[in-house]
């Protein structure tokens, strides 16, 4: 088992990718499973993040909301200068409101959840960005209504319902961090809890390219339906990774921190709060169906991003000994 564990850690970027497409071509010749794929999506993510709670010490979680500067860059980053570029990207859908809502909704919205799967792959500091989530998820709730005041007019305002990001929040966040406190717990006395974290800890890779199956699997043949108007929203998403990218390696050394937490920083200015937003977008009026179907557009770009991104985030900011970022030459 040990073999098979070092094999698919050394392999974990071919592996996400075959899962990516091993998705699509489900989704795209079986399109009837994508009602069930997407049910699935919230148990299969709420495990995944079980298994990377379990794997992250909860005193660790307490020591890191006492690292101001840390959090104070992360919320800097989602709250500030994510907006500002959303507002020069959004510019290019402004004429269409459906696409429009649709990139403000995903946009705005910091991830709370893979974000934290993704920073621990990378070698961030994922201790510290779940400390952050309730915070991030908090602010968003508050802000997202006066950005789409701004950036969309007052009627999209009306059309908030804050209830999906409570749910979210619970499943994915409050119930697994609660699993793995129980399960951790348990693991100081009995070999059980023990013998969980090891089976969990070397899943981590399956459980990922799951996740990944599942997601593309689920939405793929609804976004390939309407591929012509939804192709002017893919450069944008292509363009903000590639600009949260060099803006969380900036805001990291400029707050000096260290290595793991600007590739935290990094992977929370990057990914963004789809799967939670979606449900706002499914509500809205017929003529605006566009928008969720842009929602997760943006959730295939970000995931073919993201698995770029475990691989080259390390290699611009390597690990040392002080809060030095090398950037390749």
């Amino acid at each position: 088992m040990t073999r098979i564990v070092e094999w698919w850690d050394r392999r974990q970027v071919p592996l996400y990718v075959a899962a990516i497409i091993l998705g699509g071509l489900v989704g795209s010749l079986a399109p009837a499973v994508a009602p069930a794929l997407t049910v699935a999506i919230n148990p299969v993510l709420a495990l995944l993040l079980f298994a990377t709670f379990l794997g992250v010490p909860l005193i660790e979680v307490g020591r890191s909301f006492r690292d101001i500067r840390f959090l104070g860059t992360v919320l800097a980053v989602n709250f500030v200068i994510v907006p500002l570029v959303v507002l020069g990207l959004s510019r290019f859908v402004a004429d269409d409101r459906g696409l429009l809502l649709g990139v403000l909704l995903v946009l705005l919205t910091p991830c709370i959840d893979y974000v934290i799967v993704f920073t621990g792959l990378a070698g961030g500091a994922k201790a510290r960005l779940l400390a952050a989530a309730p915070l991030l998820m908090l602010l968003q709730i508050v802000l997202l209504p006066l950005y789409l005041l701004l950036f969309a007019g007052s009627a999209a305002v009306e059309l908030i319902d804050v209830e999906p990001f409570a749910e979210a929040f619970l499943m994915l966040i409050v119930a697994p961090l609660s699993a793995a406190a129980i399960v951790q717990a348990i693991a100081r006395r009995h070999r059980a809890g023990r013998a969980i974290e090891h089976v969990l800890a070397s899943a981590m890779v399956p459980l990922m390219m799951l996740t990944l199956a599942t997601v593309i699997g689920s939405q793929i043949a609804a976004v390939g339906g309407q591929a012509v108007a939804l192709i002017r929203v893919v450069p944008i998403y292509a363009a903000f990774l590639v600009v949260m990218l060099f803006v969380g390696l900036a805001a990291g050394k400029a707050a000096r921190l260290d290595p793991a937490g600007i590739r935290a920083v990094v992977f929370s200015g990057s990914t963004r709060n789809s799967l939670v937003v979606l449900p706002l977008a499914l509500a809205l009026p017929a003529p605006l169906e566009i928008a969720p179907l842009a929602i997760v557009t943006q959730t295939l770009v970000e995931l073919v991003g993201m698995v770029v991104f475990v691989r080259l985030v390390p290699l611009l900011i390597r690990s040392g000994s002080g809060p030095v970022v090398t950037v390749l030459r």
